[in-house]
This record gives structure tokens, C-alpha cells and sequence, in this order.
């Protein structure tokens, strides 16, 4: 796995460090964000959309990252499909 750093949130304090990285390889998004509460989690959890069963797996997690780091993520995308202005 080769990964490519991205951005971090642009607020970084000591110990707020949402970050996203693009995997070269697989060209999946890696995001590290703030772990969600309980009652987001459960929230999640408890929605119910098509195609899609109810509950989190043990394999998975609900994190958030800030609004702010919206224009991050689309860069991430573009690097994803290849589309990145250079």
C-alpha cells in the first residue's frame, strides 16, 4: 500500500488531525476523522436505506471530519479518478 497524503484539516490542533490520503494502489480514499458519538453512531446505525442492511459491522466505524475540509475531499476524489488538475 502506497499511500498519498492529501490534506488535513486546516484547523489542526494538538490532537484534532482529520487527515485523507488516497491508496495509489487501489485508489480507495483513507480518511482518519473524529471518532462519532454514540448517539450519531447509534443513529447510523438505526437508518434504514435500500439495498443497505441496518447496523454498523465490527469491521467498520462512523467518524466525521469538519465541513471545512469538504474542498480535501474533493481533491481526494479528483486524485481518485484520475482527474486532478495539475
Amino acid at each position: 500500500m502506497k499511500l498519498r497524503f492529501i490534506g488535513i484539516d486546516p484547523n489542526t490542533g494538538t490532537g484534532q488531525s482529520p487527515t485523507l490520503w488516497v491508496d495509489e494502489i487501489t485508489q480507495d480514499l483513507v480518511i482518519q476523522g473524529w471518532k462519532a458519538d454514540p448517539i450519531l453512531t447509534a443513529q447510523c446505525a438505526a437508518t434504514e436505506v435500500p439495498g443497505h442492511a441496518t447496523g454498523i459491522p465490527d469491521h467498520e466505524a462512523v467518524v466525521r471530519i469538519p465541513a471545512r475540509m469538504v474542498p480535501i475531499v474533493r481533491k481526494a476524489c479528483d486524485v481518485a479518478e484520475g482527474t486532478e488538475l495539475r
